[in-house]
């Protein structure tokens, strides 16, 4: 049973803040141990549960942000960016199933820093006809790989988002949103034991689970920016299409394919700030 942890911060407990996710300040360095804190209670889970491989994808910001010398030494770990599967780097190794810790509910939703990929640029997901957040995204993408997501935590609106896309995924609710930067969450201690249990629980239930598959051949990604400036740049590339003053699409023959033009995109925008 080979599995791939991929680890956000926004969803962690304890994180409610901006300031906690950016590099360069003290509230950045406590929240990336509780990153790291909730990684390992998932990998030790894991191995619990009968794992025979655990690699670890830190998948938020730089994706250097996870502690190595304090992981866990049976787990691998991808670190650093850019990379062409963005948060789900590893499952093209081969993976029998995806654990999703510390993730966060889509842009414009009420959870703890809600945003989806970039929260400068982007406003709106939709694939088509479906609004995706990250989990959505990457659960598909790792679908197109025949590999189900099996474990998710994070808020209370991160997880009435996700669930329904997700049948038999086993879950943990690490705070309660009570806005975008108001929460009340559990310690750190109580997140990592309730995550390790978990994730025994999740390896137990993987070949009950489907993946999450997107109907095709043709995807089409409709994207809402921030401002109609963002949407000027990202049409500069010819198979970009503008619908109205911050809309546009773009239509690809893979998950694989969206998830790359969006990360381009996101990539792009840093010239805006």
């Amino acid at each position: 049973m080979r599995v791939l942890v991929s680890v956000d911060i926004e969803g962690v407990a304890g994180v409610t803040h901006a300031e906690q996710t950016r590099s360069g300040n003290g509230e950045y360095e406590r929240a990336r141990r509780w990153m790291t804190s909730e990684a390992n209670a998932a990998i030790r889970g894991a191995f619990d549960g009968g794992a025979t491989h655990v690699m670890v994808n830190d998948s938020h910001g730089s994706f250097r942000n996870l502690l190595l010398d304090e992981l866990d030494e049976r787990a691998e770990m991808v670190t650093g960016k850019p990379r062409y599967m963005g948060m789900m780097a590893g499952v093209e190794h081969g993976c029998d199933a995806v654990f999703m810790v510390g993730y966060h509910a889509r842009a414009q939703e009420r959870g703890i820093l809600a945003h989806t990929i970039n929260s400068f640029a982007f406003r709106r997901v939709v694939v088509n006809g479906a609004e995706l957040g990250e989990a959505g995204l990457y659960g598909a993408l790792a679908g197109e790989h025949g590999v189900p997501v099996a474990l998710l935590t994070g808020d209370d609106i991160f997880l009435a988002e996700t669930e329904a896309m997700f049948p038999g995924v086993v879950t943990v609710q690490t705070k309660r949103a009570q806005g975008n930067a108001t929460c009340v969450s559990l310690s750190p201690a109580r997140a990592c034991a309730l995550i390790q249990q978990a994730s025994v629980a999740a390896i137990g239930n993987v070949s009950s689970l489907k993946p999450l598959r997107l109907d095709g051949p043709i995807f089409e990604c409709e994207l809402t920016t921030q401002t109609p400036g963002q949407a000027d740049l990202f049409c500069q590339l010819p198979t970009v299409s503008r619908i109205n003053g911050n809309t546009l699409n773009f239509k690809t023959e893979s998950v694989y394919d969206v998830v790359r033009t969006l990360n381009c995109f996101s990539a792009m925008s840093f010239m805006l700030r």
